[in-house]
Order: structure tokens, then C-alpha cells, then sequence
């Protein structure tokens, strides 16, 4: 992903703008969290209109949305806060309907938002990856294991969404009322977050409120953490979330990049190897065969050979 380091951003000083993309019909309005410019994939802040109604149809992008207040009826499915949807491309989604409005965020992985009316599937489409929950009622609060330096005590997950081939997941998360930690980590993936309720502050900018949200590149320090009463927030990142630690808020990304590398040659060297050598340790050409007089003594074998028989 492509998108600028945005940290911090609260969606709440900002407007929101009517939605006319085409296809789309009237009555949504949005705003921008982060945008890929080269390709239009978004994370997007929506509203919809008391009485908004659309169609059946799909995106050619794979699409989440999370309902944050208001109801959304999907076909004949109603949906309320907390409800969590991923549909991949070509899955068609049924008519939407909100009579009394709603807001939601949305999240376009591979392009811009697409619209195509239809009320079937593409036949490509992956429809055994949809995922369809209520994020509050159906999933219990995991904590973590306290490791140091690691992950503090008092910060809870629900892991919504786990892509098997990119690792790409979706989840809650919750820091509990006086929750601390004390390190600083990184990932060697992008990751995003929306603040639904409460406050949290870091180390790097202080607090994060309500409507708070960041897209972090990989490799970027955050942390010490802190959150006085608490807080819940939605989380995405684009692969495998493996935290760093350490206690130098004023590394840089390109060190931090080192420091991940060397972590791999310490605790998987052969990994290492495989990955640095060129060619990934495969064979540069027929001139391996071709040493010394290797052809003579192959014509030497042979006239031997026919000579004994």
C-alpha cells in the first residue's frame, strides 16, 4: 500500500462531502481517513441519509464495512452498531436500505469504490471469504500474554478478519480504564486505526479521541501507550502483525527496517541466506557442468565403454 503516514487525524474537524461517484445513488456522504493515490483504494467515514436506499450489486474491490451508529437493513438483515461485514470482489451485497440513517466506515482494499447493480455473484468471485458479524455480541475479549518487554496487561483483541495468503487481518481492540505500557514497538506491516470510543494517548503526539484515527507505514515507532478511562478502537493492517519492541523512541524507520532483519539472521539464519542470496540459491547456469575437461572425460567414459562390450 501506497498511502502517506497520517498520525494524528480526528475525523471530527472535518466536513462531511456528498458522495457522487457513478453509480452510486444520492443520499451518502463521506469522508477521507487515508487514500491511495495510485490505485484509489480508501478508508472512508460514511453517513447515510434517513431514507437512503440502494440496490443489490458488488464492487470489483474487495470491501469491510463497520456499522458505528444507526441501523443499515441489508436485504432482509438488520444490521446495528458493532455489525462487521467483508465482502471479496464480485461478491454481490443485497438491497440497502436505513430509515432512519447511519454512519459506518468503509474500507476499499484494491481500488477506488465501485457500484455494478446485480443480484448475483460474480462467477469469480470468493464468496466462501465473506464474513458477516456482529463485532460486540459475537466474539468474546482475548487478552494478550504479558511478555517484556511485550504487550501490557489490559489490552484486549477480537479478531474479526484473517486473510490466510496475505495475513491481512481485522480486529478490535481495547485498552481497559489505567491501562500503561511502558515500550516502544513496530511492525513490518501497515496498520490503521479508528478510535469508536474513548481516549488513548502515545508517547509520539499525545491524545488520540474519539473519531481519532492513524495510518501507520511499516517500521514507524509508536509507543510508550496510556488510556485513563479506556478506550475501543477498530484495527486493519495489510499483513502479518508482528510487534518489535524495544526503548528508543528515536529510532528511524530505516534502522528499525536493520533491526527486523537482524532479528531474522539471529533466530532464523537459514531463513536469512535464502533470502539475501541471489537467485535464492538456485543454480546461475550450464557452466557448472562445463569445468576443466569435463567433456573429455565424458568422451573418455564412452570409448571405454563400447571397448569392454
Amino acid at each position: 500500500m501506497t498511502r502517506p503516514h497520517i498520525e494524528p487525524f480526528c475525523e471530527r474537524v472535518e466536513e462531511y462531502r456528498a458522495f457522487t461517484l457513478p453509480g452510486f445513488p444520492k443520499g451518502s456522504h463521506y469522508k477521507i481517513l487515508s487514500l491511495d493515490r495510485d490505485t484509489g483504494a480508501c478508508s472512508l467515514k460514511m453517513r447515510f441519509d434517513a431514507g437512503y436506499a440502494r440496490a443489490p450489486g458488488m464492487s470489483y474491490s474487495d470491501m469491510e464495512f463497520f456499522i458505528l451508529q444507526g441501523q443499515l437493513k441489508v436485504g432482509d438483515k438488520v444490521y446495528g452498531p458493532g455489525h462487521y461485514v467483508f465482502l471479496p470482489a464480485g461478491v454481490a451485497l443485497g438491497a440497502l436500505t436505513s430509515e432512519q440513517g447511519c454512519e459506518a466506515l468503509m474500507f476499499y482494499n484494491e481500488g477506488e469504490p465501485t457500484f455494478v447493480e446485480s443480484d448475483s455473484n460474480h462467477r469469480l468471485a470468493i464468496q466462501q471469504a465473506t464474513v458477516d458479524l456482529n463485532a460486540y455480541d459475537d466474539m468474546p475479549w482475548i487478552g494478550t500474554a504479558r511478555k517484556s518487554p511485550g504487550v501490557a496487561t489490559g489490552c484486549l483483541v477480537k479478531l474479526l478478519r484473517f486473510d490466510p495468503f496475505t495475513k491481512a487481518t481485522t480486529f478490535l481492540y481495547s485498552m481497559t480504564a489505567e491501562f500503561s505500557q511502558d515500550n516502544i514497538s513496530y511492525h513490518d506491516c501497515a496498520e490503521e486505526s479508528f478510535h469508536i470510543w474513548g481516549t488513548s494517548w502515545m508517547l509520539q503526539f499525545g491524545d488520540l479521541p474519539t473519531g481519532g484515527y492513524f495510518w501507520r507505514p511499516p517500521y514507524i515507532n509508536h509507543g510508550a501507550f496510556a488510556s485513563r478511562l479506556g478506550c475501543i478502537a477498530l484495527g486493519r493492517t495489510d499483513a502479518e502483525l508482528f510487534n518489535y519492541f524495544h526503548f528508543n523512541p528515536w529510532t528511524t524507520p530505516e534502522e528499525n527496517h536493520a533491526r527486523a532483519a537482524a532479528k531474522i539472521y539471529r533466530e532464523r539464519p537459514d531463513l536469512w541466506k535464502w533470502v539475501v542470496s541471489e537467485g535464492h540459491n538456485h543454480p546461475h547456469g550450464p557452466e557448472d557442468f562445463e569445468h576443466g575437461d569435463y567433456h573429455d572425460q565424458v568422451k573418455h567414459l564412452h570409448r571405454d565403454h563400447d571397448h569392454d562390450h
